[in-house]
Formats: C-alpha cells, sequence, structure tokens
C-alpha cells in the first residue's frame, strides 16, 4: 500500500498541516462529545444520539442513509474525483452502568455512562468528516462514515451489515465504487494520549456467553444424603474448567473461560434442586474457540455424572475474533507514523481479549482496528482506571490524534497525500 523505504513524513507527505486542521476542529468535536457523554445511551435504539450526530452533519454535502432496524447512520462523502470507497467506524452506545468521576459532564442518566469512549469515537468521526468535506476536491473516491449502535453486546454492525451498509450505489458516471478498507479507532486508557496501537492477524478475541445448570435433588440441609446436592458439583465443575484450559489450550492460542457469576440457594437450610453457572468465553481463533466450547460440555456432563446429577450446557455465540488484514494494519501503523510521533507507534505484541463487533466488518472487507491512547501525558496507564470502570476519564485532546488518524487513513487509503 505504501513505499515503506522511505519516511512516513515523505511517503505520506507533511502532516503538521493535517494536525493543525484537527486542533481547529477540536472545540465542534468536544461538544459533540460532551453532549452525548451527558445524555448517554444503550443498546441499537438511539434516537437523541443519533439526532446529534445529524445535527453535526448538517452542511457537509453528505449522502445520509438512516437505518430502519437500528439508529445506524450511513454517511457518504463523495470526492470531486472517481475512485474507491474507504469506511471508517465510529460506535455510538453507552454502557449500563453508573458514573462516579465527577466531571462537569458527567453522566445525566442513571445507570448509564459512556465507560467505554464511544463518546470520543462519535464526536472523533463527526471531526473527520467535517475535515474531509473541506478536502473533497483532493478525494479520489469516497469515504463511508459508520455511525453504528449497539457494540456492547447488541450487534450493531452487523445489524447495518444486513440492511446493506456495504451495497453502495456507483457513482453518478456509472463506475462501482466498492468499499475496499474499512478502518475503526478505539480509544484506550491503557495507552498515554499520542499513542498508536495495532497488530496484523487477530486483535480482539472472541466473546461467547456460557450457562450451565447443575440439577439434583432438593432436600433439608441437616439431611443431604437424602438430596443430590448441585452446589459442590457445581463449585466442582467451576474448579474443572480452570484445569482444563490451563492443561489442554496452546498457552500461545489462548482462551479466557471466567465464571462470574454462580447462583443457587434460597435460604440457609434448605438444598436446592439446581445450582448455575454463567460467564465468559473469550479465544483468540476460531480453532480454539470451537474446541473450548466441546471442552465445557465434555467437562461439565463428566463431573456431573459422576457425582450423580445432570447438567446443560448453553453456550451462546456473539462477536467473532477481530481479525485485522495484515497489510492493512501495516499500512495504518506506517499512517500513523506520520500522523503521531513515529516513537508513539506500536505494534502489539498479543491480542486484546476484549471483542468488537467490527470483527463483522472484518470478515466482508479488509481494514484494521487501531487503539488510540486516551491517558493524559504524565499519567500511568497502569494505574488509570481502565474502559468499562465508572471513573474512566479520556483526554479530550487525543481527540485531534483521532480525527487526524481517521482523516489521514482515508486520504491515503485514496491516494491523497496528507500535506
Amino acid at each position: 500500500m505504501s513505499d515503506t523505504t522511505a519516511p512516513a513524513s515523505e511517503r505520506h507527505g507533511a502532516s503538521d498541516e493535517l494536525r493543525a486542521h484537527a486542533s481547529d476542529v477540536l472545540g465542534f468535536a468536544r461538544d459533540i462529545r460532551r453532549d452525548l457523554h451527558r445524555w448517554p445511551e444503550l443498546g441499537n435504539d438511539l434516537p437523541v444520539t443519533r439526532d446529534r450526530v445529524l445535527q453535526s452533519l448538517e452542511g457537509l454535502g453528505l449522502d445520509v442513509t438512516l437505518h430502519s432496524t437500528t439508529s445506524g447512520i450511513a454517511a457518504l462523502l463523495t470526492g470531486a474525483k472517481p475512485g474507491p470507497t474507504v469506511m471508517l467506524r465510529g460506535d455510538m452506545d453507552a454502557l449500563e452502568m453508573p458514573e462516579d468521576t465527577g466531571l462537569d459532564y458527567a453522566s445525566r442518566v442513571d445507570g448509564a455512562m459512556h465507560a467505554c469512549g464511544h463518546d470520543t469515537h462519535v464526536a472523533m468521526l463527526a471531526g473527520a468528516a467535517r475535515m474531509l468535506s473541506e478536502r473533497r476536491a483532493d478525494l479520489p473516491g469516497r469515504v463511508l462514515f459508520m455511525f453504528q449502535p449497539g457494540e456492547e453486546g447488541h450487534g450493531g454492525a452487523k445489524l447495518m451489515l444486513d440492511e446493506g451498509l456495504l451495497d453502495l450505489p456507483p457513482l453518478a458516471d456509472g463506475t462501482p465504487s466498492p468499499v475496499t478498507a474499512a478502518y475503526a479507532l478505539h480509544i484506550t486508557s491503557a495507552m498515554p494520549r499520542g499513542f498508536v496501537g495495532s497488530r496484523g492477524g487477530p486483535v480482539m478475541a472472541s466473546s461467547d456467553e456460557l450457562r450451565i445448570v447443575v440439577t439434583g435433588k432438593g432436600g433439608h440441609a441437616s439431611e443431604p444424603f437424602r438430596a443430590i446436592d448441585p452446589i459442590p458439583v457445581a463449585c466442582e465443575i467451576v474448579q474443572a474448567l480452570q484445569t482444563a484450559v490451563t492443561r489442554r489450550f496452546d498457552i500461545f492460542d489462548p482462551t479466557v473461560v471466567t465464571v462470574a457469576k454462580l447462583t443457587a440457594g434460597t435460604a440457609h437450610n434448605v438444598i436446592p434442586e439446581t445450582a448455575t453457572i454463567e460467564g465468559t468465553i473469550r479465544a483468540i481463533s476460531a480453532h480454539t474457540r470451537s474446541a473450548v466450547h466441546d471442552t465445557i460440555r465434555r467437562v461439565a456432563e463428566g463431573v456431573a455424572s459422576a457425582h450423580g446429577t445432570s447438567v446443560t450446557v448453553e453456550v451462546d455465540l456473539g462477536y467473532p475474533v477481530t481479525v485485522n488484514d495484515g497489510p492493512s494494519a501495516d499500512f495504518a501503523l506506517d499512517v500513523a507514523s506520520a500522523v503521531v510521533d513515529p516513537r508513539a507507534v506500536v505494534r502489539l505484541p498479543h491480542p486484546v481479549m476484549g471483542a468488537e463487533d467490527f470483527s463483522y466488518v472484518l470478515e466482508q472487507r479488509p481494514g484494521a482496528m487501531l487503539f488510540l491512547g486516551g491517558t493524559e501525558p504524565g499519567r500511568d496507564p497502569r494505574t488509570a482506571a481502565p474502559n468499562h470502570s465508572n471513573r474512566v476519564v479520556f483526554d479530550e485532546e487525543a481527540m485531534v490524534d483521532g480525527m487526524a488518524m481517521y482523516s489521514a487513513l482515508a486520504m491515503r487509503t485514496l491516494g491523497t497525500r496528507l500535506g
């Protein structure tokens, strides 16, 4: 995609002008971000968020499509010259949790918070749309801005794809202009502001939900011999699963099985009939994902049978493994080295075990997800509140990096220099 023998500044053109442009747009993006942060919404139905995004896109000359199955928005920018289409994604939904940051613009919605930075993603994408619309005359192709709801477990990306997100009309002269590359940024408090990180291949894990119900025989707690107690059986299954994970799976193709909830009983003197185990399963390859499902069933059924209980195992498939296209990830990191300090561009040594529904997009188009540093300089990211914390705070200056990155990825994919 680029000549990697020359310095990034020569390959991509000087980026000072692009960063200056992003700095000029920061106030615009900050207003969007803070509005969304005050009024977070959950899931796929985000009417307030959608209206605010549409307001931010007014006057930019974009062809806007409102999705009907979700609050998704597809906004298409057509350059002055023919060419392919590059897609940029920003997710819009918040998390179901309280906020305890003490920010002036903290959430005003009980039990909802933008704790994963999706408000910054939307603001950065809207800012990039503004920046790129002002550079329309230099763009040989199109940019599709994907404002996506429902990333936090609701599969909004898949719903938008199923509704025809990638089924774009041809150019005015009838020339096809398909989406040839797709990119997403995700802000993280695990890296300082100014850093960008990614890798080729698996970059985030799959995510599946686990539910095991152990059925025994209820009775009086003083006479366990007249009952079949499911609680110790459930405990043994939990322990056996941890052993199976550490002894049956390659540490270089890892899986994580975490039991987060064990429910049983109604009173201190009653042996219940059932005990329920719930948790999450993560993997970074389709092979291991399938194998761990089989292992969980075998372990649960074996332990339950040994104790005279029965068991049901349910695995609800969630997001698949997020797999970056290798050349696209290399290209994106190369672009990053022209946008931020090259010393702050990190090739991640291993995947992140969180999950993302941008995985559905990357199953259909080459592209990459990149992580954007969001912790203010001088603060140790190792001790900063992490994403999904009720106390996480992102440095809004990082949105300059994000808007410049979104714009640079689009421009360079379409063959436009950054200067």
